[in-house]
């Protein structure tokens, strides 16, 4: 049994994780990671597995959520996500600080953290830049 942190809500409905009450979302059930990967891209899977094992090294209380679009990495709420394209997986993570970096395909601010998008092709992509960027946001949304 997962225990989940006081200040995560689960949906009594679809039973999936929030770091609000109430949290407006599309109530969907999440899937099982094999439930999941059994119809995405090949590409997808390794790119996934080198992020999955930078955040759960960094932080085993890390919890991935796999819905219809991709997949979300949370522990208040999400702050990263992995959404499969056609030839890429778009990984897009939330920061408490403006950067620029060249692998930056997008940015946009919120109310406190700065979203960021990226295309991974392989799992060379996830660099150690990238990976100390996905850390950053894990160690940010506490």
């Amino acid at each position: 049994m997962m225990v989940l942190m006081a200040t995560v809500w689960m949906c009594p409905n679809c039973q999936r994780t929030f770091g609000k009450t109430n949290q407006g979302h599309m109530c969907a059930p999440a899937m099982s990671e094999d439930e999941y990967f059994a119809t995405g891209p090949p590409f997808e899977r390794p790119i996934y597995d080198e992020v999955k094992a930078t955040l759960l090294a960094a932080d085993p209380d890390v919890r991935l959520e796999y819905v219809s679009v991709g997949v979300f990495f949370k522990k208040k709420t999400n702050f990263a996500e992995l959404r499969p394209l056609t030839k890429w997986s778009k990984l897009i993570f939330k920061l408490a600080r403006d950067m620029n970096h060249s692998a930056i395909t997008k940015k946009w601010p919120g109310p406190s953290r700065t979203y960021y998008e990226m295309r991974l092709h392989t799992p060379g992509d996830v660099t150690d830049e990238v990976r100390g960027w996905l850390v950053e946001a894990a160690a940010e949304d506490a």
